[in-house]
């Protein structure tokens, strides 16, 4: 207890809370210096304190490529530094991996750090730094050809972070390994979803694959998809936190006047490697399921019957091809999660951080990042053309904070530069409008604002387990729904349960483990 009061003590001198007796008194350190030994929940608020949104944006230092020699800046804690860069023989792979050179000096006290992310579009990683003397930072191995051709050209991006950030990077440790494609990545992502989400992957009875009669399939037909293995694997885990979804991806199924069956889908993956809607034939969409290094786990939601009764199959027909070729909707992925100030970030994980990574996109990828985020922002600002710098400034003119616009719902009906913007489950659910599916409530209703739990808690699907095709869950009885391939059951927290109302799901909080919600939020 005393040392944590004589660090109060010291807080309330240095932020100046006592003029009369602080403003006389130096300290032998920066009241920052102490940031990194203080939990997240007291180095945030003080950090908070200490300017503006944008001052706690990370700096960018410059980047670091095998051919641009050495790099030289002043940090926050050393003021003298330098660092280059070599890659490494090749790995099993032919790929190789590389390390940084990084030389610190000239710190400006015994109790001040500095503390770096390095990244590429592939990866963000850190480490930090409380010595003077030459530091090595190793990247074992590049995640595949890309990567290493990216590092070669342009380098790996630097950028020094405020130092009370160091908490919350640590916690976030168990995250790396998700994103591999190995069974350690794959017993990595279970492991995280049962600590951190109560989820079980009991093994269902084999086969873990059915054998489906597309008779049995209808139009609205909803597919859940979770994936738990490799880089898909890694972000669907991540995905499913933040949101409480226990799935991760989605589909629909589509019969068109013949009755062949069609899939619908944003998300799907080009011959040039883009994101785009599509709607494909169903064996076609089936036959990269079962080859996807993903290990995914699909479920088949029926409507119900009454809702099936009502379902227009020329306006969703219309809907889906006015959409196909047309970019996933990146802009307003994140927005569909964030609806409140504070209550759908699972600790560690805050509002400060989701704009540090922002800040860090959008240095490295600027085009990603305007697609990302910069667009949808503008969109609640009512400007145009604003890059994520002219976003806060605006925002504090406005005397509004960043936490209060990501909160701001998205409109169904804004228009990107690419046109409207769906992700996989607002695709759906927008053309569940055109269908009809929503009723009188459907002009109420910003879809886009429909994390994938969203979704499938409607009470809009079968429940009678006797009306489910004979083909679904191989017997096993104690799923409401047909789960179509996988090793593990699947689990879908209320499904099922929640009717459509106005305004629905505009400002939900979603924070595990229980992702507790009131009824009409």
């Amino acid at each position: 207890m005393r040392l944590w009061t004589l660090l109060y003590v010291l807080l309330l001198l240095g932020l100046g809370f006592s003029p009369e007796f602080g403003a006389s008194l130096k300290l032998p350190f920066a009241v920052d210096d102490l940031l990194p030994v203080l939990p997240r929940q007291i180095s945030w608020p003080v950090m908070n304190s200490f300017g503006k949104a944008v001052d706690l944006l990370p700096s960018f230092v410059g980047t670091i490529s095998p051919n641009n020699g050495s790099v030289k800046w002043r940090g926050a804690c050393f003021y003298g530094n330098e660092a280059r860069m070599e890659l490494t023989g090749g790995d099993e792979r032919g790929l190789g991996g590389g390390v940084i050179y990084l030389k610190t000096a000239d710190a400006h006290s015994y109790t001040c750090m500095d503390l770096y992310v390095f990244a590429t579009p592939y990866r963000i990683t850190w480490d930090y730094y409380f010595v003077s003397r030459e530091h090595t930072y190793e990247f074992k191995s590049w995640e595949d050809p890309a990567e290493l051709e990216y590092v070669k050209q342009h380098g790996v991006s630097v950028f020094l972070m405020p130092s009370g950030m160091l908490g919350t990077l640590l916690s976030l440790v168990d995250v790396l390994p998700l994103f591999s494609n190995t069974k350690y990545g794959q017993d990595a992502n279970l492991a995280f979803l049962k600590n951190h989400m109560g989820a079980t992957f009991e093994t269902r009875p084999k086969p873990w694959r059915a054998t489906i009669d597309p008779n049995d399939v209808h139009s609205g037909d909803f597919l859940a998809v979770s994936k738990i293995r490799g880089r898909w694997g890694g972000f669907e885990t991540l995905e499913k936190w933040v949101t409480g979804a226990f799935a991760g991806h989605t589909a629909v199924c589509m019969k068109d006047e013949f009755g062949n069956l069609w899939v619908g889908e944003s998300g799907h993956e080009n011959e040039k490697g883009e994101e785009i809607i599509v709607v494909i034939p169903w064996d076609e969409w089936w036959d990269l399921a079962l080859k996807d290094d993903s290990n995914p786990q699909i479920a088949l939601l029926p409507l119900h019957p009454e809702i099936r009764a009502k379902w227009n199959n020329t306006a969703a027909w219309e809907y889906a091809l006015s959409m196909s070729g047309k970019p996933y909707g990146y802009h307003n992925m994140i927005f569909s999660w964030i609806d409140t100030i504070g209550d759908n970030y699972p600790p560690p994980i805050d509002a400060h951080l989701v704009i540090s990574v922002m800040s860090m996109w959008t240095r490295m990828q600027p085009a990603y990042a305007a697609n990302m985020w910069n667009e949808a922002l503008n969109m609640r600002l009512g400007t145009e053309g604003l890059d994520l710098y002219e976003i806060l400034e605006e925002t504090e003119k406005r005397g509004i904070s960043f936490d209060e616009l990501l909160t701001i719902p998205e409109n169904d009906e804004w228009v990107y530069s690419d046109g409207k913007s769906t992700t996989c489950v607002a695709f759906i659910l927008q053309m569940y409008k055109a269908a009809g599916v929503f009723g009188p409530v459907a002009d109420s209703i910003q879809v886009t604002e429909f994390t994938i739990r969203d979704a499938y808690m409607l009470k809009i699907f079968e429940n009678n387990q006797t009306r489910l095709p004979n083909w679904c869950n191989n017997g096993d009885d104690k799923l409401p729904f047909c789960q179509i391939l996988g090793k593990y059951r699947m689990e879908l927290p209320l499904y099922n349960t929640l009717e459509p109302y106005s305004n629905m799901n505009e400002n939900c909080p979603s924070l595990p483990p229980t992702y507790e919600r009131p009824t009409h939020c």
